[in-house]
């Protein structure tokens, strides 16, 4: 998408879906503009009129995916009487949510955006691990209820809460293990302060 504050064409959205498909399934740090443009009905010169470079179609589809997680993040903060849904309801429905097989490919997609950006310091992956930090303590901030969200136990509590989820979400990734992996889950659900519900105790 135009990162110059212009509107994106109908055209440059179709591609940039269509691109974000080939990406799911394909990987992103290795994308090359040509198989990548035959596989969407392109060109690589349409893709470079319309994005700028490589590095500029790379920053879009990580826009895309950015776009993905946070839709998830956003609709768990509060409940059905708009109340902040504690920490550790949030995480399990998180994790819910990761390890339901449809999710797949952009866990794969994310997880490899992550990794690339923190080996590369600038270019088009500069960024992206910071960023997805602090979106995931930010709605993880958010759940918690006010008098537990700026207190020192409170910012431990959710920083706890996404390493387990980033470190139990690469092991599945790696080793399909589910049934070990939503034990250690649960076990670290409890330790957050209560008994989990749903996933991660199956």
């Amino acid at each position: 998408m135009p990162t110059d504050g212009t509107t994106a064409s109908a055209r440059q959205v179709e591609l940039l879906e269509a691109a974000y498909r080939y990406a799911l399934e394909h990987g992103i740090a290795d994308i090359s503009l040509r198989p990548l443009a035959a596989a969407i009905g392109s060109s690589p010169r349409v893709l470079v009129f319309l994005f700028g470079n490589k590095d500029g179609l790379v920053r879009a589809l990580l826009a895309r995916a950015r776009t993905d997680e946070l839709a998830l993040l956003e609709r768990l903060d509060r409940d059905s009487a708009g109340q902040p849904i504690g920490l550790v309801r949030a995480t399990d429905e998180i994790w819910t949510w990761l390890v339901d097989d449809h999710h797949r490919g952009l866990l794969r997609l994310w997880a490899e955006a992550y990794t690339r950006s923190l080996m590369e310091s600038d270019g088009a992956w500069s960024g992206f691990a910071r960023a997805t930090v602090d979106d995931w303590l930010t709605v993880l901030a958010n759940c918690q209820p006010p008098e537990e969200r700026n207190s020192e136990s409170g910012i431990a509590s959710r920083t706890l809460a996404l390493a387990v989820l980033r470190g139990a979400l690469l092991d599945v990734l790696a080793t399909s293990d589910r049934q070990r992996v939503n034990s250690a889950v649960a076990s670290a659900l409890a330790l957050l302060g209560a008994p989990s519900t749903g996933t991660a105790q199956r």
